[in-house]
């Protein structure tokens, strides 16, 4: 078997495929309830001031914050209650010195009030109003434009849309927002070895079952695309090559698992102009990019690693993502030496802090992917990290 000429580090390989993508211009309109895991298409600027009013942050009484200032519990000032309104009414009367107005938590204030007293601090027999203690201008109202003001700009392009975007979007009047248009993202899973079906016999004489292609479409659904599989291809030269260029044509991004290498059997590589070819990762060290196409390995985890180094930032600038990783600070429970020159890619369970290193080695053992929920990197210039080390965690 032939060995890569050059491995290209890490950071120059992903420059390289990055250079080589343009965000795509497409964008669509959806509903607010189909938007969970967009990228927002543009800035979005708010149509009106958020409350669009002021109101109270409590259950109480709107008054005027001077009448109060005398008030103590053992000399309480006496107000006289003229109006009672709950949420969504509005008071027609106007709060005059020595009257107050009862309302709900969200109730607009009336005309003439500036405080909200708590209704735990008087008491109330009939239209009287005994205030117990004193309250400042502007104590417990919420005024108008407090959140969100008229003009502001919410929410940046690019931003990947959470469950709070969406209710922020939604409270100032949105029903739809623009995203950008998913990448479709086809996939080619290779290998004579591979059944896409459980099959026992098979299993006995050698076949193996294969699990890279849901693993690749949720990876994709994840992050912003859509995935279009064209099946497990036999390694044959010309079903590869057909399968490869009818993904080109009709996806943004291809992925290609297996024939990464250089076995009589990979010949995945050959069909593609590639920038870089294979590369200082580890696991997954037999990469190939070139023409939007991804050549990958065979082997689970060393694509579940390729597809974090490499392929989700690919999917985030064809949207325009940002922010589209979870990175936490994390104290290593044991030391994880590595190799100079490689850039590993080394899965941990993040808890509480802390950052426990997988043991469970080996491109194929799916389980050690399971039993973690992120990943650290160690650089090519680094032997490792030590006990007790401060390391940043993506999770995944």
């Amino acid at each position: 078997m032939k060995e890569f000429k050059r491995l290209t580090p890490y950071r120059e390989a992903l420059k390289l495929l990055l250079d080589d993508l343009s965000e795509i211009p497409e964008l669509e309109e959806v509903p607010l309830d189909e938007a969970l895991g967009r990228i927002l298409a543009e800035d979005v600027v708010s149509p009106i001031d958020s409350p669009p009013f002021d109101r109270s942050a409590v259950d109480g009484y709107a008054l005027r914050a001077e009448d109060t200032f005398q008030a103590r519990e053992y000399s309480p000032v006496e107000l006289k209650v003229i109006d009672e309104i709950v949420a969504g009414e509005e008071s027609g009367a106007k709060v005059e010195p020595g009257t107050a107005v009862k309302l709900m938590t969200g109730s607009k204030m009336p005309e003439g009030a500036n405080a909200v007293l708590m209704q735990e601090m008087a008491e109330r027999e009939g239209d009287t109003l005994r205030v117990l203690r004193p309250v400042a201008p502007g104590q417990n109202v919420a005024f108008a434009g407090e959140d969100v003001k008229k003009g502001e700009v919410i929410l940046r392009k690019g931003q990947v849309l959470r469950p709070q975007d969406l209710a922020l979007l939604k409270s100032v009047g949105f029903k739809t927002v623009k995203v950008k248009r998913k990448p479709r993202v086809g996939i080619v899973v290779t290998g004579d070895e591979l059944l896409g079906d459980f099959d026992e016999e098979a299993l006995k004489a050698g076949k193996i079952l294969e699990s890279n292609s849901v693993m690749l479409k949720g990876l994709v659904r994840q992050y912003f695309g859509e995935p279009v599989f064209y099946g497990v291809v036999p390694d044959d030269e010309e079903a590869i090559r057909g399968a490869i260029e009818r993904a080109k044509k009709e996806n943004d991004l291809v992925l290609v698992t297996g024939g990464s290498a250089f076995g009589d059997k990979d010949f995945a590589h050959r069909f593609v102009k590639l920038l870089f070819h294979g590369t200082t990762i580890k696991p997954g060290r037999p990469i190939g990019y070139g023409e939007r196409v991804f050549i990958m390995s065979g082997y689970p985890v060393a694509v579940f690693a390729q597809f974090h180094l490499y392929v989700k930032h690919a999917l985030a600038k064809l949207v325009g993502a940002k922010n589209y990783e979870v990175r936490v600070r994390a104290t290593l429970t044991e030391r994880v030496p590595s190799q100079l020159g490689r850039h590993e890619f080394v899965k941990v369970w993040y808890e509480d802090g802390k950052a426990r290193p997988i043991k469970k080695k080996g491109s194929g053992i799916i389980s050690s992917l399971v039993e973690s929920n992120g990943y650290i990197e160690i650089p090519e210039d680094s032997e490792g990290y030590l006990e007790g080390d401060v390391v940043i965690v993506v999770l995944y």
